[in-house]
């Protein structure tokens, strides 16, 4: 059986983006080409950043898609929908399988308008799928509304639905319940494990790294930091990325009798990233919400624990097992957060061993290119039934 021509459909890819989502749709396109497929990535212009990909990048449409804040504007999500529409109607029997990101869910709407009336078989991948109060905080009343709505007619599009975690699947399963989504395995996004578990720095420091926005809580760290100090007062923190919390989270670390103990390093290269995964004492990541939590994942592989906190938006809990790669906080009261965080640092060796013990398992166990296997499957079961 003939393999399927396949297109992604998503505004940003990797590497001139460089999110969680973005590794996986290119990670995906990757799987799909080397199992025979033709794989098309249509995205924004000037997201072809030079190097040798196995699949053809289709740039339809130029601009940012996100404000100052990091928040993604209706004006850019409508215009990106739009070229969607325009892009598939002229390419309406050049694809068999059509893996659409629901986010925003405007693509979703645009590419089923846009192949109408042919055999493509579309496939709806969901990050997150938010709750209406949720909607009402990120993008207010009216708009908030309108996008829940949305969301709330888009899970019913698309034959096949994927999303990346189970409390996403649970969701979905709200609104379209005889739906049977396809959790994405995405722990081997990460590269193989290291040899042995990296040895902490000395003194330990805690790691946060991300994209200083809002979702991400950077702005709790140094009061947590200065609690687990109270236990281990040679703790200290460094801070990788960037982005318009920056200067809070700075200021929150001079009320907190912290800013000499925590470092901002800004953006690093791949290779100091990696080094300081490895020699991090733990991983720090007080998001409020995760579609997935890569970073755990790239933390364990190192066998770095991480310490997350509980929520009802945040994957990345469904990530860490109490003191086998981390600790989940039940909030981010400085208290709270700071014993998990004292915990992870003097869980030691035996800490480490069992967090590179379950990255190797779950690398094993949850990956991507056995959910590829398992789109195509549900393909031909439509396709050929």
């Amino acid at each position: 059986m003939a393999d399927p021509g396949v297109a992604i459909a998503y505004d940003c890819l990797f590497p001139v983006d460089t999110g969680g989502g973005e590794r996986v749709y290119h990670r995906m396109a990757e799987l799909l080409a080397n199992r025979g497929s033709a794989v098309d990535y249509v995205t924004r212009s000037g997201r072809d950043s030079g190097a040798d990909m196995s699949f053809e990048v289709v740039g339809v449409w130029s601009g940012e898609v996100a404000d100052a804040s990091g928040t993604r504007t209706t004006s850019s999500a409508i215009a990106f929908a739009a070229a969607l529409f325009r892009h598939f109607v002229r390419h309406r029997r050049d694809h068999d399988l059509v893996v659409v990101a629901a986010l925003p869910v405007l693509n979703v709407f645009a590419v089923r308008l846009a192949l109408l009336g042919t055999p493509t078989v579309i496939v709806t991948d969901w990050l997150e799928i938010w709750t209406w109060r949720k909607w009402r905080g990120y993008s207010g009343a009216l708009v908030g509304t309108i996008a829940f709505v949305l969301q709330s007619l888009g899970v019913h599009v698309g034959r096949i639905q994927t999303v990346n975690s189970g409390f996403t699947r649970d969701r979905l399963m709200r609104y379209r319940r005889r739906a049977d989504p396809i959790v994405l395995g995405l722990v081997d996004l990460v590269g193989e494990a290291t040899d042995a578990p990296g040895t902490p720095a000395t003194p330990p420091f805690a790691l946060f790294v991300g994209r200083h926005i809002p979702d991400k809580r950077l702005d709790v760290l140094p009061s947590a930091l200065a609690a687990a100090r109270t236990r281990l007062p040679d703790l200290v923190a460094v801070v990788a990325g960037s982005g318009p919390e920056t200067a809070a989270a700075r200021r929150a670390a001079d009320s907190a009798g912290v800013a000499d103990v925590m470092r901002f390093v800004g953006r690093v290269s791949d290779d100091e990233l990696d080094r300081l995964l490895a020699t991090a004492a733990v991983l720090v990541n007080p998001s409020v919400r995760e579609g997935f939590g890569l970073v755990v994942a790239e933390a364990a592989s190192h066998g770095t624990p991480s310490v997350v906190v509980a929520g009802e938006d945040n994957a990345a809990a469904e990530l860490v097992v109490d003191a086998e790669n981390g600790f989940v906080a039940a909030s981010v009261a400085p208290d709270v957060l700071g014993d998990a965080i004292a915990r992870a640092v003097t869980g030691g060796v035996e800490l480490r061993r069992s967090t590179a013990a379950w990255f190797a398992r779950e690398r094993r166990e949850r990956s991507l290119d056995r959910s590829v296997g398992e789109i195509l499957d549900r393909w031909r079961a439509v396709r050929f039934r």
